[in-house]
């Protein structure tokens, strides 16, 4: 709970100063993110977001090639209410829902036969998706994972993966390389300020649902 605590007041901070200095500021989008050189692992594990799934993909790819993992675990396929009535009327896609991601890693060198493709199909947040996925893992045996994610995102996601396996995975969260967040000028792009700000609202919910369950 302490991240939780931290996070939390670093968005009190944010709330009273209101835009402050650019060095505020930088604190504010450099502490989401946590650094770490990539040790040998058994997998990394891609976790799944919009647009900035990519770069995440090509991170996996680049890890994969350097042998440091020798396999990747997608997940994906995620659906609505409303697509779930689609495909029971009929509906059937043009082709599986991992196909696109394959032809990224297999473009950049990976073995197919090295990718692990997992349906997550009611994941909706970070929470959700390591509850899903992480059982997933470790019925395959995998023990050490470099969670793969955006540099915005590699705190909170590190801390939920942790607080939810704590010792029966070994996991070290790595942001990727090439994904576009920039934390010294974070708030000069409108997108980057949807990330910060989510990013922080999600760490509060996080806080509320822990703290509403250990009551």
């Amino acid at each position: 709970m302490k991240n939780v605590a931290f996070i939390c007041i670093v968005l009190l901070i944010v709330l009273v100063l209101y835009w402050g200095s650019n060095s505020v500021l930088s604190a504010i989008g450099k502490v989401l993110i946590v650094h770490a050189l990539p040790v040998p692992a058994n997998a990394a594990v891609v976790l799944n977001t919009d647009l900035e799934y990519y770069p995440r993909l090509t991170e996996a790819a680049l890890l994969y090639k350097e042998g440091l993992v020798k396999s990747i675990v997608l997940n994906g396929n995620r659906k609505s209410e409303a697509l779930k009535q689609m495909e029971t009327d009929g509906y059937t896609p043009a082709c599986a829902w991992y196909e696109n991601y394959l032809r990224v890693l297999t473009f950049y060198g990976v073995n197919q036969n090295d990718v692990i493709c997992i349906s997550a199909e009611d994941v909706y947040d970070t929470i959700s998706e390591a509850d899903a996925v992480g059982p997933e893992i470790l019925a395959r045996g995998i023990d050490r994972i470099l969670l793969i994610t955006s540099s915005f995102h590699t705190r909170r996601a590190g801390f939920i993966w942790q607080h939810r396996f704590q010792d029966k995975l070994h996991i070290q969260t790595i942001g990727a390389r090439n994904d576009t967040f920039d934390p010294n000028h974070w708030w000069r792009s409108g997108r980057q300020v949807r990330w910060v700000l989510a990013e922080y609202g999600a760490w509060l919910y996080y806080g509320w649902k822990y703290l509403s369950h250990k009551s």
